[in-house]
């Protein structure tokens, strides 16, 4: 298992068996995602696929290309891919008075669906996302420009049931998170189980049995209460990040790793901190305090994954 980034801007993990590779979120540039790849002794070229939690920004950044040049299949659960679609596909907006000149002008606008009230003289056309993720080819090119959203394949699962990659089980649960059908991952291979919760506002009781018998527990440690409520975000994002579908607060992660943990890990990954609202040494200081005297050499080791670069590959 390796994480290559986490936090605010771009997650991603690479979770590898003898035989299969997957890329879980693609939440950088494709250069950057092979880049760090490569330094942490991974070949891109050898990902079997990628899994997806959720559509942020953060989550999917660079999915459209990576999965495009690397010919592999894609897994949603279905409510996450249309999301995805309509980020990588957004509205433009314009006036009606601008589509009619348009128009007068003949620059296509009568294949374009408008909707709205001419009333207010706002109305919606449906356009396509900047060209970001073209390939060297001409033909490739037009194809991405003409759908941004294309991918080699789909594969879609439930939140709550399980599926297959390769030799790798992948178990997804809910998470209470403001997306539209986040989910949280247990992967187990060859005896092996590595559990996955990261942007969820509290630790529910599905999530916590979910989490039990974990080899490798990776939980978030998003932010610190008093530096959120001190720090620069805005009041209403400030209530996002700490409402029930928000992120966990080193206090809230302490708090599951003291009374719903089952303690099994042999190790604990700290991730999806904040740069603007904690300190790693806080996050550290709260879940160490949490374990207390859990933490051995043999198990409930812990390690913070970073944002900037790749954590130690942990192999088991």
């Amino acid at each position: 298992m390796t994480v290559l980034a986490s936090g605010s801007k771009g997650n991603c993990m690479v979770l590898s068996s003898s035989r299969t590779r997957i890329l879980v979120d693609a939440g950088l540039s494709c250069r950057e995602l092979f880049k760090r790849m490569r330094a942490a002794g991974e070949d891109p070229e050898t990902l079997d696929a990628v899994v997806v939690t959720h559509e942020h920004q953060d989550h999917v950044q660079g999915l459209a290309v990576t999965a495009r040049k690397l010919g592999i299949p894609v897994y949603f659960t279905e409510a996450t891919h249309r999301a995805w679609m309509r980020w990588m596909v957004p509205q433009k907006r314009m006036t009606y008075a601008d589509w009619l000149e348009k128009r007068k002008q003949g620059l296509g606008t009568g294949d374009v669906e408008m909707e709205g009230d001419a009333e207010t003289g706002d109305f919606t056309a449906d356009g396509v996302a900047p060209g970001a993720c073209g390939g060297t080819e001409v033909e490739e090119q037009t194809k991405v420009e003409s759908d941004p959203c294309r991918l080699p394949a789909v594969e879609y699962f439930q939140a709550g049931y399980s599926f297959s990659v390769g030799d790798i089980a992948v178990s997804s649960f809910t998470i209470p998170h403001d997306a539209v059908d986040p989910v949280g991952f247990v992967f187990e291979v060859e005896g092996i189980r590595v559990g996955l919760a990261t942007d969820l506002g509290y630790v529910p009781p599905n999530v916590a049995q979910r989490l039990r018998g974990c080899d490798v527990l990776m939980i978030e440690s998003n932010h610190d209460l008093e530096m959120l409520r001190d720090g620069p975000y805005p009041w209403s994002v400030k209530q996002r990040v700490m409402s029930r579908v928000g992120h966990l607060s080193n206090d809230a992660a302490a708090g599951y790793l003291e009374k719903n943990y089952d303690g099994q890990a042999t190790y604990v990954v700290l991730a999806h901190l904040s740069e603007s609202n904690n300190l790693p040494a806080l996050a550290r200081v709260a879940a160490e305090g949490a374990l207390r005297e859990r933490i051995n050499l043999l198990a409930n080791r812990l390690v913070l994954a970073q944002q900037h670069e790749p954590m130690a590959s942990i192999c088991l």
